[in-house]
């Protein structure tokens, strides 16, 4: 784990990888915030795609970070999780 956060540390010197990690943070919050709470939820990946009507796949996909659900896909999984979507601009 310490030769990750030393070459993370030594890639993010670079201003334009460290501007693009930054850019990414809201994105990996959300993932964060969705796998957090399906797994607080006790459901899987697969439970929780059979609630709203997809895949599995799907649901991996939006927890890897390879696929950008839509603001309708979002409300759809935060129901499913008895959550509320709260959305930010500041």
């Amino acid at each position: 784990m310490k030769s990750y956060i030393n070459f993370k540390n030594k890639l993010l010197k670079d201003k334009r990888i460290k501007k693009n990690y930054n850019e990414l943070e809201p994105e990996f919050a959300v993932i964060q915030m969705l796998i957090a709470k399906r797994i607080k939820t006790g459901l899987t990946q697969a439970q929780l795609a059979q609630k709203i009507g997809t895949k599995q796949s799907a649901i991996s996909r939006i927890e890897q970070g390879s696929y950008n659900p839509s603001l309708t896909f979002l409300v759809k999984l935060s129901n499913a999780l008895d959550a509320k979507l709260k959305i930010s601009i500041s």
